[in-house]
């Protein structure tokens, strides 16, 4: 069973999945993550948020990505939905096996961290504080992953996991509103978590560029041929060593 899933609003059926994506979310790119590493293949339609195509808005009425149309017509809206969906069909990495308390961490960075990492990157739309005042209020949620990481490797422990790739573009979005504040803020090991994330093959190459997706257009396959052999990559970030000092 998928979670959420819901009936087709007059896509075609497709052999292979279809993905609409926007290479710069964070949803996306953790969906993209996800089907990455399991393996899947995919159709991948890369669109603009600012200019939604009639076939997104079609399928899925908020017109968010990522959503996945699967063979059958399914459509899945929601990231977690294609992340789950990806990993069950295979998991190779492990990600949804960890005995941690990943949904605890990720409802916490979609509700809790997220609002505020919007106003603190988009500062100037909320001119009734400035910019530091949302970015201390976000930091209560960097504080937590620096405590947890100073425990383990990863948010649930030693071993990468659901909550890792979840939140981990959100993260770097943070990071990137103030790149020379964030080098030199005091959360080493948060900051090198991230950079290992970062680092990863896996994380090059669902971070490609494609052409914005027009209809009638070639079909564009997601990864690509040339991005086999990624996960091995990411194999490091369950046997790294700790971090000292």
């Amino acid at each position: 069973m998928v979670w959420g899933a819901k009936p087709r609003y007059g896509e075609t059926m497709s052999e292979l999945p279809i993905l609409y994506s926007f290479r710069r979310c964070p949803y996306a790119m953790r969906a993209r993550m996800a089907l990455a590493a399991s393996g899947a293949r995919v159709i991948l339609r890369e669109v603009l948020l600012k200019d939604k195509p009639a076939e997104l808005m079609a399928i899925s009425p908020k017109a968010t990505v990522p959503v996945l149309v699967l063979s059958d017509g399914t459509v899945l809206d929601e990231s977690l939905e294609v992340m789950k969906w990806a990993l069950q069909q295979h998991d190779p990495l492990g990600w949804i096996e960890s005995k941690g308390f990943e949904a605890d961490w990720i409802d916490e960075c979609d509700h809790d961290f997220k609002p505020w990492l919007d106003r603190y990157k988009y500062a100037d739309r909320h001119p009734e504080d400035p910019a530091e005042y949302y970015r201390e209020e976000a930091l209560a949620f960097i504080f937590k992953l620096e405590s947890a990481l100073e425990k383990g490797k990863s948010l649930c422990g030693d071993r990468a996991s659901l909550a890792d790739v979840a939140i981990f573009p959100f993260v770097r979005q943070f990071a990137g509103v103030e790149p020379s504040w964030w080098q030199a803020a005091p959360y080493p090991r948060t900051r090198e978590w991230l950079d290992e994330w970062l680092n990863t093959g896996l994380f090059s190459a669902i971070m490609a560029k494609y052409a914005r997706w027009e209809p009638g257009q070639p079909i564009v396959m997601f990864p690509t041929p040339s991005a086999g052999g990624i996960t091995g990559s990411i194999q490091t970030l369950n046997t790294k060593a700790p971090i000292r000092g």
